[in-house]
């Protein structure tokens, strides 16, 4: 099996004959997915993507691909093709063309409607192409057919790009639901088809490569809803991801059946529940969704809230609820349903939600106690099932975590796939399918770009490292005033500290040492004010440390008069 080296350099120039895979994101992580291939140097992306961020990027709001490597390339793309409408696939679009607003958008109606209205925030109105499943398209030298696949989430699709280098399949996220609630599936037939022509390289969704079996049917979790909904004796709030129609739709069904009304909260969650119901995805009875504003003249035996804050997002509904910073408080006797999976790094905020809800008297379901979420990615046997099916010539697993990858790769060789053409790459290393045979042929820049506020990738890690310990250990501040002539000191040391733990009474002790130093810096004729600065940081700083056994930020000023 192929796999990068930390010391891969710039690929060399593409030959005519070669397509250039290259992923800016999805690889080694589960989100922020984007990939790009090249041919004849013209370039198509699939999907753009955002990665949400963990506890240790404080502050940040969103994480981008790095578009550096294709930036100046822009004029070269043919478009963006979109799998399917969940964040961490279209997310980072808005950004990409705020950069070249006309590169136009390809992929199915729920898809780009739900982009479009994301755009629409950012004032952008963007050149789409509707597609559906076995659609073929022209798009520059990129011939494209789209294939159904079954997910979380109506109309996605898989893409198969035909170039004269040969045939490319991305699957996009995808399973295998046999009865999936739309009738929608994956179509096993087109992908047969492709294998009888030939699939030379294969991108295939690895999230649960590591999980055995078959992904039971999205249908399965209704039993489970009406155990619940028929139980409650007060509100239901359930949370989950704003574009999980399937889910919603059961959570709908269930609280019909029980004479319940539906409100939705949340702004995202608004906005995509109306598209998939103007568009005929969501199917609501009369009367049934009403208005928040509403709920308080209806008795709470008959409240269903719909919610976002299943992953513990902290500006997210359900964890405001939990922190009591909401308008809907959280009462004895309400049941909470969080109607997802736990994406990776995101458990402690999420139990830490679930702690703080039932703090408040609620009885809170979730997959750990109850089956209210299937995923909708192909397990381990589906995988299988699927290889045997595409017997691809090359495969690169994409989408997951290493372990993913690595488990989706193990599963690619048992179905025959020859272990030197396999390739297990990582965000921005360049594959080429040259002759039929994908190799790595270098490495792009593919770093993270941090969005914070209407910041975007002006903070970078040493701004962040610094966030952490400003967290961790707090800040210290230290002021001085010297003498310009004879670097004496005439004011001070005045010493401050927020967050460090230290009562500022406590440096009494060592402000003694810092006039010290000082005074013996000017006598030996260094006063110049920034190495000033350091002698304070350092004398403050081992002091603390030997003192506290702690690592606050230390902050010296030092100014001359």
């Amino acid at each position: 099996m192929s796999h990068p080296h930390p010391e891969l350099g710039p690929p060399p120039p593409l030959p005519a004959n070669g397509l250039r895979v290259t992923p800016l994101g999805g690889l080694g992580e589960i989100g922020r997915n984007m990939t790009v291939f090249e041919y004849g140097g013209r370039l198509l992306v699939v999907d753009c993507g955002v990665l949400f961020p963990e506890e240790e990027q404080p502050g940040i709001d969103l994480i981008l691909p790095d578009f550096s490597s294709i930036r100046n390339r822009l004029d070269d793309i043919e478009g963006i093709v979109l799998t399917h409408g969940h964040e961490d696939h279209i997310g980072g679009v808005p950004f990409l063309l705020r950069e070249k607003p006309d590169i136009p958008l390809i992929g199915s109606k729920l898809t780009l409607a739900l982009i479009e209205a994301k755009l629409q925030e950012h004032r952008i109105r963007p050149y789409t192409l509707e597609v559906t499943e076995g659609h073929r398209e022209r798009i520059g030298p990129f011939d494209c057919e789209f294939v159904a696949v079954n997910h979380s989430i109506p109309d996605a699709l898989a893409v198969a790009i035909r170039t004269p280098a040969g045939t490319v399949v991305h699957t996009g996220d995808f399973k295998m639901d046999q009865l999936p609630l739309d009738n929608r599936l994956t179509d096993l037939h087109a992908f047969a088809r492709l294998s009888e022509e030939g699939i030379d390289l294969l991108l295939s969704d690895s999230t649960n490569a590591e999980v055995p079996g078959f992904v039971p049917p999205e249908r399965d979790i209704s039993h489970a809803l009406r155990q619940v909904f028929a139980g409650a004796r007060k509100r239901i709030i359930v949370a989950s991801f704003a574009s999980h129609v399937h889910r919603i739709q059961q959570i709908l069904d269930a609280a019909h059946e029980y004479g319940r009304r539906v409100a939705f909260v949340g702004r995202s969650m608004v906005r995509n529940m109306g598209i998939a119901r103007d568009l005929g995805y969501l199917k609501v009875p009369p009367g049934l969704v009403v208005d928040v504003k509403t709920l308080d003249d209806l008795p709470d035996s008959e409240v269903v809230l719909v919610c976002t804050g299943s992953q513990g997002e902290p500006m997210a509904a359900l964890s405001r609820m939990a922190n009591r910073d909401h308008q809907i408080r959280i009462v004895q006797g309400d049941t909470v349903i969080l109607a997802s999976s736990l994406i990776p790094g995101n458990e402690n905020a999420v139990y830490r939600v679930i702690n703080g809800l039932t703090r408040w008297g609620a009885n809170v379901v979730h997959k750990g106690n109850a089956k209210v979420h299937v995923s909708g990615h192909a397990s381990a046997g589906e995988l299988l099932y699927f290889y045997n099916i595409c017997r691809p010539r090359n495969l690169m697993p994409v989408h997951g975590e290493w372990r993913h990858l690595r488990a989706n790769a193990e599963l690619g060789a048992l179905t025959g796939v020859p272990h030197d053409r396999i390739v297990i790459a990582e965000d921005g290393v360049v594959v080429d399918l040259i002759d039929g045979r994908a190799k790595i042929a270098g490495k792009v820049q593919a770093g993270y770009v941090y969005v914070d506020g209407l910041s975007v990738g002006d903070v970078r890690e040493p701004a962040l490292k610094d966030r952490k310990i400003l967290g961790d250990e707090g800040i210290i501040s230290v002021f001085v005033v010297l003498d310009s002539s004879t670097g004496k000191i005439t004011g001070g040391p005045h010493i401050q500290a927020r967050g460090s733990g230290i009562e500022d009474s406590a440096f009494s002790a060592v402000l003694p040492k810092i006039t010290e130093v000082l005074e013996r810096s000017a006598q030996d004729g260094v006063v110049e004010p920034h190495q000033m600065q350091q002698l304070v940081r350092r004398t403050l700083g081992k002091w603390v440390s030997d003192t506290y056994r702690r690592r606050p930020m230390i902050l010296p000023v030092v100014v001359e008069v």
